[in-house]
């Protein structure tokens, strides 16, 4: 059965892996290893030690005369390379031994592995040894040759061979391919030799023939290699391309001066990310730590809010100040700290050439508290009111009128008859109990007194006025009727502004955090550029190589699976 559409793939793929190999010098090489389009006959390599008999094999399926078969076995050591030998449209091709200690041969039979469409793996009734058995089960899985194998016992002739004993002992060391790769006993001299002495009959001759096991095999080959080259060779290509790709992966495998510049540009990489993160973990602590105190501060400005006229006292408004800039001064000192710590830590490694960080200068805008001004007393309050009565029913211009009660005292003294008609304003103009005796009434000497503290607070109105903000706007402690709720609203207002100001200064001082260790990260790495680039460029270039060896290797996986084709 054909198999065209695998081999399209397996050359386009190989085609691919050339342009990568050729990419660098360590794995040009290579490229003239992989899979071409060839439509040679399909080859059979025979893999076994010395001794096993791969090259009577050979003698055996080639139905050679006793001559020819003596010239073929007869050379000491045998086979010293790969020797090929048509056989029935297809290649045999006769390897060196291995497991001989000679690295020339088994480096030999390997690359005769390596191009080998199918493989006989000859081993003999005496048994495979740890070695031998474990260079088996690599050419079944590794070299993926268990649906392209036969497993031949040689020599099974040989006097006290139990051929069912051997046969099992042999499968049980196949492991999982036991039931997958066909198990062959054979006798290749008793072939040759029936074929050959003309002293047997041909009974004899017959039936040494048949038990040679040497027709078993040839029928064996015959179906491996019945689906020809378009159907077998595209596994075989497949397999060999993952070879080739695997070799690519070890030339990537650093040493010597390689190895060491690419541990120093591994070790400064390391060094400079580490001090990266300790900044960045410092930034994020501190930075929820500022933004927590300022939500702590809004409580404590909202708490603070008065029942009686919704300002905020100047005690807890001058400590919420002071906490504000406190947060901000901690966070600096504590960020300033961990830059610090990191340069330490990278000049211990690197020495001088680390540069140190410039000084942290936190340009962030500072939080607004927002707080009602707290110059502004009740009674200050209740003056500005009356003023904004007043210009309702009279005067042209509220500064005017001010101004007015400031400088007459007749018109000051009409403010405190009019705050002395209300419980609310006789309130707010007598909060020491020294003016007024009731509301409407005056203690003695209470109108004059009254009328002067108007005089001398008149003054300050245009500034309270000018000081309001939308949140302090409680027109006023003499309407009792929903202050409660008012008081409240206030206070949720305080909380949510500090809410929103925390989080825009955690926000904004981690931006600003980072941008600051950026710069200095980034004059780190410049700094230490001469040590580290040619160990960086020999990385980077690893990894790139790797990472389309790899792809590659992946892909080409897929083709010899079962469900490929």
């Amino acid at each position: 059965m054909a198999d065209g559409g695998r081999d399209a793939r397996v050359l386009a793929l190989s085609s691919r892996a050339e342009e990568v190999l050729n990419a660098h010098p360590r794995t040009r090489d290579l490229a003239a290893s992989l899979p071409r389009a060839d439509t040679s006959p399909l080859r059979i390599a025979l893999l076994g030690p010395y001794s096993a008999g791969k090259s009577m094999l050979v003698a055996a399926l080639l139905r050679l005369p006793a001559a020819e078969v003596e010239r073929l076995v007869d050379a000491a050591p045998k086979t010293r390379r790969a020797t090929p030998y048509p056989w029935n449209g297809v290649t045999l091709v006769d390897l060196p031994g291995t497991l001989s200690g000679n690295d020339e041969h088994s480096a030999a039979a390997r690359r005769g592995v390596r191009g080998a469409d199918a493989l006989m793996i000859v081993t003999t009734s005496e048994l495979p040894g740890e070695a031998e058995t474990a260079a088996i089960l690599q050419a079944l899985d590794a070299d993926g040759f268990a649906d392209r194998g036969v497993v031949v016992v040689n020599k099974m002739s040989a006097e006290n061979s139990d051929r069912e004993v051997i046969l099992d002992e042999v499968r049980k060391r196949l492991g999982p391919f036991a039931d997958r790769v066909p198990v062959i006993p054979t006798d290749a001299r008793d072939y040759v030799d029936a074929a050959n002495d003309p002293e047997l009959s041909d009974e004899n001759r017959e039936l040494l023939a048949a038990e040679s096991g040497i027709d078993a095999l040839t029928a064996e080959l015959r179906r491996i290699t019945a689906p020809g080259v378009e159907g077998v060779r595209p596994k075989a290509q497949a397999h060999e391309l993952i070879r080739v790709l695997q070799d690519a992966e070890q030339r990537w495998e650093l040493e010597g001066e390689a190895l060491d510049a690419a541990r120093i540009a591994k070790d400064a990489e390391a060094s400079v990310a580490r001090a990266k993160e300790g900044v960045l973990d410092a930034l994020e602590r501190e930075s929820g730590i500022v933004a927590s105190r300022i939500r702590t501060a809004g409580g404590i400005a909202a708490d603070g809010v008065s029942e009686q006229n919704g300002v905020v006292p100047l005690d807890i408004a001058t400590a919420v100040t002071g906490e504000l800039i406190a947060a901000r001064a901690d966070f600096d000192v504590t960020f300033s700290a961990s830059l610090r710590v990191a340069f330490d830590a990278m000049a211990a490694e690197h020495g001088e050439s680390v540069p140190e960080p410039e000084a942290w200068v936190n340009d962030v805008d500072a939080p607004e508290a927002e707080l009602a001004a707290p110059a502004e007393s009740p009674y200050e309050r209740a003056v500005r009111e009356a003023a904004e009565k007043a210009a309702k029913v009279g005067a042209k211009r509220l500064h005017e009128w001010i101004k007015k009660v400031a400088d007459d005292p007749k018109a000051a003294a009409n403010v405190a008859n009019w705050l002395n008609k209300s419980r609310a304003g006789q309130k707010a103009l007598d909060i020491g109990g020294k003016i007024t005796n009731g509301v409407g009434k005056y203690k003695p000497w209470g109108k004059i007194k009254g009328a002067a503290k108007v005089t001398g607070t008149a003054g300050k109105v245009q500034w309270a006025m000018a000081a309001m903000g939308p949140l302090m706007d409680v027109k006023s402690i003499a309407q009792d009727q929903n202050k409660r709720m008012k008081i409240n609203k206030r206070r949720q207002a305080l909380r949510d502004h500090f809410a929103a100001v925390a989080l825009s200064q955690r926000n904004e001082l981690t931006a600003a955090g980072e941008q600051h260790l950026g710069a200095w990260i980034a004059e780190v790495e410049q700094s230490l550029s001469g040590l580290t680039r040619p160990g960086a460029e020999i990385s980077a270039a690893r990894e790139t190589a790797l990472e389309a060896i790899r792809s590659l290797r992946d892909e080409a996986a897929k083709l010899v699976g079962p469900a490929a084709g």
